[in-house]
């Protein structure tokens, strides 16, 4: 600095000339801007897709995002299902799904640990159990009553339940049981029936064996009237051994010496009367015979055994020779 003055002169000098530089500068600029945003190409899409119709457009515009992961959530639960019920998976996922919910009641007190069981004779408890479905996982508060109800109904041997669940454990059944009534044979198999012909079980069990049996297709049903008047005779009833039902109609009685005693289709009742009445008069049930026909009304045949038959035709041969012989004489 020479105080001449010399420093002052360049800086004003200078000045014009920097603002000249900036405005140009900044024209550039604002120039460059707009040239690029003319000349800029919008970015491609990664994935390119078809326009969404109009429906599309309006759930991706007005639907919520959370109603829109509702309906995913159930979107997929339903391909779930319909995977399962294809798949025949159904029984075992409605198994799973019990089975869950009665180990959730279960571990909150209502596992059932107490059972009472009345009117069973033929049945044990266990069987009354599982006929009615109840397990070891089942839960009282789950537990159908109805359901299970049905289930002991539709058994042969239970005529009547009534189901009563005592909160929180307590599950208490009340069965009726049907009666052996008689032995049913049909096509070569014996079951056990009850009074109003249920089948009861198949016939395996010695315990059955002093129950009548009646043989022939409907005598199931027709078996408890017909043995009721047979009862009424005690002096045939004692020895019939079967009760055979022919053609629907009328019946026949196999005794315990292999007699057969063919009925008529009416008047059961005075037939039987008339045998008794016969076999206390004449013992007709210990006669050399293999049939007694009473079909008729009018009329009893009695059919001899085939050695009864043989020593009656030799007996009348002798007579015939003796009385040949004297007139002879």
């Amino acid at each position: 600095m020479d105080g001449a003055g010399r420093l002052t002169r360049s800086v004003r000098s200078v000045g014009p000339q920097a603002d000249l530089k900036a405005a140009a500068i900044g024209a550039v600029v604002l120039l460059r801007e707009r040239l690029g945003r003319r000349a800029r190409v919008p970015a491609k899409p990664i994935i390119d897709r078809e326009p969404p119709n109009r429906l599309v457009l309006m759930v991706e515009r007005y639907l919520p995002n959370r109603t829109g992961i509702a309906l995913t959530v159930l979107m997929l639960l339903g391909s779930a299902g319909l995977g399962i019920v294809k798949g025949g998976h159904v029984d075992e996922f409605m198994v799973a799904l019990s089975d869950t919910r009665n180990a959730l009641a279960n571990s909150a007190g209502f596992r059932i640990t107490e059972v009472a069981i009345n009117g069973r004779k033929q049945l044990s408890q266990d069987e009354v159990l599982a006929i009615g479905g109840v397990s070891g996982r089942s839960s009282l508060l789950f537990l159908d009553a109805a359901t299970v109800r049905d289930k002991l109904k539709a058994n042969p041997w239970i005529s009547e339940a009534t189901i009563l669940k005592l909160y929180p454990g307590q599950l208490q059944i009340d069965i009726v049981e049907r009666t052996a009534f008689a032995l049913w044979q049909q096509d070569g198999k014996l079951s056990v029936i009850s009074e109003d012909g249920a089948v009861l079980e198949p016939y395996v069990s010695r315990r059955f064996v002093t129950l009548p049996l009646v043989v022939g297709k409907g005598a199931d049903v027709r078996a408890r009237d017909f043995l009721a008047l047979l009862d009424r005779y005690p002096q045939v009833r004692s020895v019939t051994k079967a009760a055979i039902l022919v053609g629907e109609r009328r019946w026949n009685l196999r005794l315990k010496d292999g007699l057969d005693i063919r009925l008529p289709e009416n008047d059961v009742g005075n037939a039987l009367a008339m045998l008794s009445k016969l076999d206390k008069e004449d013992r007709l049930f210990s006669r050399d015979i293999v049939a007694v026909d009473m079909r008729l009304p009018d009329r009893l045949t009695v059919q001899l055994s085939e050695e009864a038959a043989k020593a009656r035709e030799e007996l009348f041969k002798d007579k015939k020779t003796k009385k040949k012989a004297g007139d002879s004489a």
